[in-house]
Formats: C-alpha cells, structure tokens, sequence
C-alpha cells in the first residue's frame, strides 16, 4: 500500500523526538510534516531541536523545515500529537475538525466521554466510539489518545487478569526523569534523591484504567468496576517507570496462574509494525524487571514482569518515552490503519 502521510505536532521536544524516531523507515507512515512552536517554524529541523537521544538525529529529518502548528500548514493524514495540554485542547480539535486523524500523547482528551483512550492490545473494540465523535461534532477527522506513562505499564498487565475479576489495585511508581521531559527536574534535586509527589499524576493513574479497561456498549464506555490508589515517586533513572503493583481479585489466583496467564497472553497484534512479538515478558529471575536491563525489551515496547507474589503482588517495568508514549501513539495508529479507519 501507499504510504499514509504523517506529521508530528510539537516535534522538538522530548516526545516529539521519539515520533521522529518511530517514523523513521516507517512501512506504513511516511514523515511530512514537522510542526512546532512560532519559535522554531522557518527552521530546518536540525536547528530549532537540540537532539537528546542515544540514536543520531535521522538525516533525511534533519533538513525538513519546521512549520507552525497549523492545519493549513501541515501536510498529512494524520498527525502525532506530543503538545503541552494547555496548546492540545484547542490544537487537536482543529486539526480533527479539518479532516486529520489525531493520535495524541498528551492528557487533554485522555478523560473525554466520546475519545477513546487506546492500548491496543487491550481495548481495540474502543475505536467504534470514533464513529459516535464525529457524529456529534460534525467533524470530518478524529481524534484518538494514550494513556499517561504510569498508567499504561500496569494497565496492559491486567488485560490478563481482568478473567479473574479485580476488585482494587494498589501501585506505588518508582518514576524515571525522562518523563518530565528534558528540563523537567533540576540535577540538583534529584541526583541521590528520590521525590515522592508528581504534579497530577497519582489522579492521572487512578482514574485512566477503568476507562481502558471498560466496556464500550455502542453508545458510550462503560468504566470496570474496581479502585486504583497510587502513590507516584520520581526516581534518578534516565528512562523506565517501575511500578510495584498489588491485586485483589475475586478468584484469588494463585502466582503460578498468574505468571501462566501473563506467559500465555496473545493480542493478536502480531501484523502491527510497532507491536513486539511479546506484549508481556515474565522475569523469573528475584532482582528483575530493572530499567537498565529491560527498558529495551522489544524496542521498547514490551513490559516486563517479575517478582509474582502470594497477594497478588508483582513488579512491571516499561520504558516511558516509548512505550508509555511516541510507541504507544504509532501502535494506535498502525490499529487505526487495520481496523480500517485510516488509510
């Protein structure tokens, strides 16, 4: 097939990066457009973004001349959002308005009745709700979101579970500095440190699973019914949110069904460019999954498990940047693309 053209909104930051680098050698998506703030608009790419990431600054990128965050400027089909909330409320709803699919990063729609909030190997039934927005808002686009960082790590482990009935969850994360982006927290406050408050996240994690895990029942999405508490903590590790997770379930599975239940778990996402061949990787060994060790795991796009416990208790780790944000964006994208939305 052709490729499908694609931009990127909000390009020089953090997040905006890593869509750089998902996009690169893409099969599906073919990088068009790169948007960003007036500041960097009229430059090529290489000059208004300061390149953080291990990889090199892709050079057929690196030439592209950054234009303003604007659907008469952008030239695609669909557009990558890593905007501040505050810009992505009214930006997103324009470029839905003029026709583009939107698969957003940030928190803005995450929470809105009629968006759906997308882990693909989770809640791919989700989409249908697409159809209903464009209906109500008379838009000829869509837009379409992921969850926050936290919250996606944890919620793909319970896609698994939910046969055994949860009841409540309690998580505690240990938060790598790369999620409050490249200025985010000074040195100084966080090297042989540990922060134990991230602005809003702990209401982010506590209300966003219910909804990807809900139902939808073709008017609207009906939310699981179980609790989340969380207590949220910034860690100095580069990229990598752990997370301790405890359980409680109606059918008080025993550690080996759930170790079983993970090891056997299969989305059927396989023919997804951005999908790993494993969703879910148990760790068996006593002092795993560990950011340094397991980040990577499937280009960044596994979660790791360990450490199953009597409880249940378990630790799950994923890497935030990718994963828990540009990876998670162009997988909803490739669903879109399959399911038939797009393309």
């Amino acid at each position: 097939m052709a490729k499908i053209k694609a931009g990127v909104l909000g390009a020089t930051g953090a997040v905006g990066q890593r869509f750089i680098e998902g996009l690169r050698e893409h099969p599906w998506f073919e990088l068009t457009s790169i948007a960003a703030s007036e500041r960097s608009a009229g430059k090529k790419y290489s000059e208004a973004a300061k390149w953080r990431l291990e990889s090199e600054l892709p050079k057929d990128f690196a030439e592209m001349t950054v234009v303003n965050v604007d659907p008469k400027e952008v030239e695609a089909d669909i557009v990558f959002s890593a905007l501040p909330s505050d810009e992505a409320k009214r930006v997103e709803a324009e470029f839905a308005q003029a026709g583009f699919a939107v698969a957003s990063n940030t928190a803005t729609n995450r929470m809105v009745d009629d968006v759906p909030l997308l882990i693909p190997e989770c809640n791919s039934e989700h989409l249908e709700i697409i159809k209903l927005q464009q209906e109500r808002r008379g838009w000829d686009g869509y837009i379409t979101t992921n969850p926050n960082c936290t919250t996606i790590m944890f919620a793909l482990t319970l896609k698994p579970l939910m046969k055994f009935g949860i009841q409540g969850i309690h998580i505690a994360s240990m938060q790598a500095v790369s999620g409050a982006g490249y200025e985010g927290v000074p040195s100084m406050a966080i090297l042989g440190n540990v922060i134990p408050y991230i602005s809003n996240e702990e209401e982010k994690v506590e209300i966003e699973a219910q909804k990807i895990m809900g139902t939808f029942d073709g008017q609207k999405i009906v939310y699981a019914d179980f609790d989340v508490s969380a207590s949220c903590h910034r860690v100095p590790v580069m990229d990598g949110h752990t997370e301790a997770v405890w359980i409680k379930m109606r059918d008080d599975p025993t550690p080996a069904e759930v170790r079983d239940a993970f090891l056997s778990f299969d989305p059927g996402l396989s023919d997804l460019p951005t999908s790993p061949k494993k969703a879910i990787i148990v760790r068996d060994e006593p002092d795993r999954p560990q950011p340094r060790l397991d980040r990577n795991r499937g280009n960044g796009m596994s979660v790791s498990v360990g450490r199953i416990r009597p409880g249940i208790r378990y630790i799950c780790m994923g890497h935030n940047t990718i994963r828990g944000a540009a990876g998670a964006s162009i997988l909803n994208a490739e669903l879109l693309v399959k399911k038939g939305f797009l393309g």
